[in-house]
């Protein structure tokens, strides 16, 4: 199974994930963003569009990935990743379905007072990254149209990470 954490950045889907694969009995964290990292590594580089999940390999390689993990060791992957373009998680969702994958698919939501917070409080990455608040109303508007009714929505906006990881580990096990 995989239990799929989106939102945007600053909805807390990384701290959670961890604390989510300590809920769930044999789980791993697998973050599909190292798969786009792989890809940005390539020299020459691919063609620049901005953003790794554009480039047609990532999708299916994140598929593919998560398949051999899963058939190599079992169990739950808990993946961390945003994915805002409904194209992308169908390709993604669809390919999963085809290796018969259970996904459950959880959104970590939080208004956009509390993201743009969270993001200029950020000691790791640091404040105020412009790529991560330039997706602040892409998410808006995938949560808008398409992306809240695809998954089952963890409001963060007032609960900390171990309380959505709570509930989702709950929700998991039901």
């Amino acid at each position: 199974m995989i239990v799929w954490l989106n939102g945007t950045h600053g909805a807390g889907k990384t701290t959670t994930s961890g604390l989510v694969q300590q809920l769930i009995p044999d789980s791993r964290v697998f973050d599909a963003e190292k798969v786009g990292e792989t890809l940005m590594d390539i020299t020459p580089g691919l063609p620049w569009t901005g953003n790794f999940q554009h480039w047609p390999p990532w999708r299916p390689l994140v598929v593919e990935t998560a398949r051999r993990v899963l058939d190599y060791t079992g169990g739950t992957l808990v993946m961390p990743m945003t994915v805002l373009v409904e194209e992308y998680w169908r390709e993604i969702s669809t390919g999963l379905a085809r290796h018969a994958i259970p996904v459950r698919h959880f959104v970590l939501h939080a208004d956009q007072d509390t993201l743009r917070g969270r993001i200029a409080g950020d000691t790791v990455i640091g404040p105020d990254s412009p790529f991560r608040l330039e997706h602040l109303e892409p998410y808006a508007e995938a949560a808008r149209t398409w992306l809240h009714d695809e998954a089952e929505v963890i409001d963060t906006t007032h609960i900390t990470p171990a309380q959505a990881a709570r509930q989702i580990a709950a929700a998991v096990r039901s």
